[in-house]
């Protein structure tokens, strides 16, 4: 794979930068971005002269990162975790996906703020402050999120090219051209950041009309929906709706995200020099994206209320018979028993087709086929932000699509060719285990490094969102695991067990490290036992430049 250096010009290695390996050394803070963005050119964004409160001039010149961000929120994995809800629990669990959305806000919020204030991006923030061996670690697990996360939207976007054509192009024809399209797509940039902008906002179009044609056609019951939004109980649930619950939280929240978004800040025209344009950045940032998640949470109740009305409570024969009266296909799907449903992406289409017809079936396919193809292109360029950032190293397009497209389709085209829907469908369970084993290597830094006063200046976080970031992220993480302990413990295998419980050491002992950082940012000094770590903090805040009025 061929590798260059950006602009010609050799970029600096950590190593030059650091005489030792100690955390929170250097602080860069004003001046020149430590890199380019990954775009060619930066947003302006126009002068207001009038000392109104809000513009939506200058809220239409920021708008563009965050509805990028939010297509996370709209990916293959939480569909299916959509629909596995309304399935599984009817609109019991709907307070929950609000919930996470709305963790989901304020940790973007964090992400955001970062890029605005540093003008770094998140991984470039931990190539400067962790020592090396940490942090090549935190770059190959933020890699193995990302790489399962493009495993899940090939899979979606083949799912949906075998919905498409009737069974026409098998599932393994549909993982190869999620190549050659990825490809396609990602060269729009060179006709300009607003232009590709406007094309992810497309595709959320795309899945708001068809999801919303699924909800309208289906018409589900009002009243119980708002119930389940706003009334934080699950009247009869077991450990089924519980492990849901957690799987609902594990998908709406990903770590690749945090490192997308406090990159994709970077496209805007800012001078971090003058305090008053800090501000404004991250008011109207942090007003985009509240924007831009309620759509996605808008797209994502539509799903779970489709599949609440339609599918909760009903059983295989039940759904076989409805199949074979309306001479839908793919009948060797629903056994004849009297268990329950079932769903998945694939199989949930089809039930779909056989209940309101296959307009909704196809219709289902093309939002799902959006949903895979929009995620694919941001995650994308969440690996570029990363390598980029961790590595000081710039690769050209075509190569960092090439090795993550190999490593993401190797094992799912293998899985297409030798096995059936319902093996590659299953595939995500392990994926959704994988992305939230990877989540307290975002979740911790994003907070250790907004916390810092030496980074962030006065834009640093306060009392509250230090003792609340860090209570939302001990939940998030403590539910994820929970839900990874639940995957393990279903495996049923002694050598699996042991070869978890070596890994549970390393992971752990990993994880309380950036956890002894992050508190030691915070303001607990006493975990600082050598002393260095405050110090070097302390001289960082002598040398931070004075802002502009």
């Amino acid at each position: 794979v061929q590798l260059y250096m950006a602009q010609g010009k050799a970029v600096e290695t950590t190593q030059t930068q650091r005489a030792a390996p100690s955390v929170f050394s250097e602080g860069q803070n004003g001046g020149t971005d430590a890199s380019s963005t990954y775009f060619d050119h930066k947003v302006p964004i126009p002068d207001d002269d009038s000392q109104m409160w809000f513009s939506f001039r200058k809220l239409w010149a920021f708008t563009g990162p965050g509805f990028l961000m939010s297509i996370a929120y709209l990916d293959p994995g939480n569909i299916e975790s959509d629909l596995q809800s309304g399935a599984k629990a009817g609109f019991k669990l709907l307070w929950v996906l609000l919930g996470a959305t709305i963790i989901g806000l304020l940790l973007q919020r964090l992400a955001a703020r970062l890029g605005v204030v540093t003008g770094m991006h998140l991984a470039e923030v931990c190539n400067r402050q962790y020592p090396t061996v940490p942090r090549i670690v935190l770059w190959l697990m933020v890699e193995l999120a990302i790489i399962g996360s493009d495993m899940q939207e090939v899979i979606g976007c083949a799912i949906a090219f075998n919905l498409l054509s009737s069974g026409r192009i098998p599932l393994w024809g549909g993982v190869l051209i999620t190549i050659i399209d990825t490809f396609v797509f990602l060269f729009l940039d060179k006709y300009g950041l607003r232009k590709l902008e406007a094309f992810f906002g497309v595709l959320i179009t795309i899945m708001a009309i068809t999801f919303g044609y699924e909800y309208v056609t289906v018409r589900p019951d009002q009243g119980e929906l708002l119930k389940g939004m706003f009334l934080p109980y699950c009247e009869g649930c077991g450990p089924v709706q519980l492990e849901q619950a957690v799987g609902i939280v594990g998908a709406v929240i990903m770590p690749h995200n945090i490192y997308l978004h406090s990159a994709l800040v970077k496209s805007r025209q800012i001078d971090r020099s003058s305090k008053k344009q800090l501000k404004e950045a991250n008011k109207y940032f942090f007003i985009e994206s509240t924007i831009a998640l309620f759509l996605s949470f808008l797209i994502n109740v539509f799903v779970v209320a489709v599949f609440a009305e339609a599918v909760y409570g009903r059983t295989n024969i039940e759904v076989h018979d409805i199949c074979n009266a309306t001479g839908i296909l793919h009948l060797d799907l629903f056994p004849l028993n009297n268990e329950t449903l079932q769903v998945d992406i694939y199989k949930g289409g089809v039930v779909l087709g056989c209940i309101f017809g296959p307009a909704a079936l196809y219709i289902w396919a093309v939002g799902i086929l959006a949903a895979g193809q929009s995620s694919t292109m941001t995650g994308t360029y969440s690996g570029q932000f990363v390598m980029e950032g961790f590595l000081n190293l710039r690769w050209s397009r075509f190569s960092r699509v090439l090795l993550t497209r190999s490593i993401a389709i190797t094992p799912t085209l293998l899985v297409a060719i030798f096995q059936d829907v319902t093996h590659l469908t299953g595939m995500n369970d392990f994926l959704n285990v994988l992305q939230s084993v990877q989540l307290p290597f975002a979740l911790i830094p994003i907070l250790t490094f907004t916390s810092l006063s030496s980074l962030m200046n006065e834009f640093a976080n306060g009392l509250f969102w230090k003792i609340g970031g860090g209570v939302v992220i001990l939940l998030v993480c403590c539910i994820n695991m929970y839900f990874v302990v639940i995957y393990v413990t279903s495996l049923n295998s002694v050598w699996l067990y042991v070869l978890a419980a070596f890994l549970c050491i390393a992971y752990l002992g990993f994880v309380g490290y950036l956890t002894w950082l992050c508190l030691i940012a915070l303001g607990v000094s006493c975990l600082d036992v050598t002393g260095r770590v405050r110090n070097d903090t302390t001289v960082l805040i002598e040398e931070q430049p004075e802002f502009d009025s």
